[in-house]
């Protein structure tokens, strides 16, 4: 059998090219040699969002729906909402009673996700006790199938250390070895800042959508920042020190386009303008074929929502025997 991983996305809605080059790809390559579970953890948005549910599930939806353009199969990944799996609720509940209150506290995406909270509220902002508990959601979310590995960047292995220790401590206590310690599966997929060289991030207002129109994209493109030394379009640029469309160009440029751009930009032969303008060009020829793909699934909601509710109930039949397991191994009735 393959091993399994698992892992989720926060309901944001629409995502953008961070998304997809820092996650989206690299599970498109992951579900043809693992077990792959994918889910759209609606609760942790919640967390942080609990009072604009407005746009909840049309948020879940749009995710949804960008990782099947971008190539994610659901007949090959089992594709979930974490909040139609309510057996992760209930492991929930017995992870919480075992798991001690500092591990919690010390938790860094706990700290992560309030300072999110503090930033869009302020900083005397009250952290719920949904928001403390996130990390054993987390941890639920993972072990609810017995996940052996989990797919991270470098910045994010030390999410996975209270997964393992929740781990640890379930099968001590109980006497077995039940569950699994899940190891980071470590991506190296490109990472890409924003249009103002800072991260990217829809609420930054700095990213380009997987799903914004040629167009859009376009305009988008032309707001970004290059060599801020370089005055007039015929002085001798600086690539390596162009904050973002050199970057960009290392990421969706060819090794000969991006021989190109720098030869010409280091003796002034292409201005910024121009060279944002083509880089465009080469972003939306890219994403032509996934924003068709988008179009189709934008134009046939059934079918979204139809792969959603097979996908969970697929979930759920696997997430049932776990948790039977863990109620005979804790001694429920």
């Amino acid at each position: 059998m393959k091993d399994r991983i698992v892992t989720g996305m926060r309901s944001t809605g629409k995502l953008h090219l961070g998304h997809y080059l820092g996650v989206i790809q690299n599970l498109v390559k992951l579900q043809k040699e693992y077990e792959c579970f994918f889910f759209v953890a609606d609760w942790h948005a919640l967390t942080t969002k609990y009072d604009k549910t407005e746009n909840l599930k049309q948020d879940v939806t749009d995710v949804v729906i960008d990782w099947l353009a971008c190539g994610i199969d659901p007949d090959i990944a089992t594709i979930y909402v974490q909040s139609l799996v309510p057996e992760i609720a209930e492991l929930n509940v017995y992870l919480s009673m075992l798991t001690p209150q500092n591990w919690v506290e010390r938790d860094p995406c706990l700290k992560d996700m309030a300072k999110i909270l503090r930033t869009k509220q302020g900083a005397n902002s009250q952290i719920s006790y949904g928001l403390m508990g996130y990390p054993v959601l987390m941890s639920a979310d993972i072990m609810m199938f017995n996940a052996t590995a989990i797919p991270v960047g470098i910045d994010q292995v030390a999410h996975i250390e209270i997964t393992r220790d929740i781990v640890r401590r379930f099968n001590n206590i109980y006497k077995t070895d039940f569950f699994k310690e899940p190891k980071p599966l470590l991506n190296n997929c490109s990472l890409i800042c924003g249009l103002d060289g800072n991260k990217m991030g829809k609420s930054f207002q700095n990213d380009i959508k997987i799903s914004d129109t040629e167009e859009v994209t376009a305009k988008k493109m032309m707001s970004a920042i290059t060599d801020r030394s370089r005055m007039h379009k015929d002085d001798p640029g600086h690539p390596e020190n162009c904050e973002v469309a050199f970057k960009y160009w290392k990421i969706f440029g060819n090794e000969e386009q991006v021989k190109i751009v720098k030869c010409e930009c280091e003796k002034g032969l292409r201005g910024c303008a121009d060279c944002k303008r083509q880089l465009g060009k080469v972003i939306n020829e890219k994403f032509s074929p996934i924003r068709e793909k988008r179009r189709y699934y934008e134009e046939h909601p059934q079918e979204v929502d139809k792969i959603i509710i097979q996908g969970s109930e697929k979930a759920r039949v696997e997430a049932r025997k776990i948790l039977s397991d863990v109620r005979n191994i804790i001694g429920m009735y």
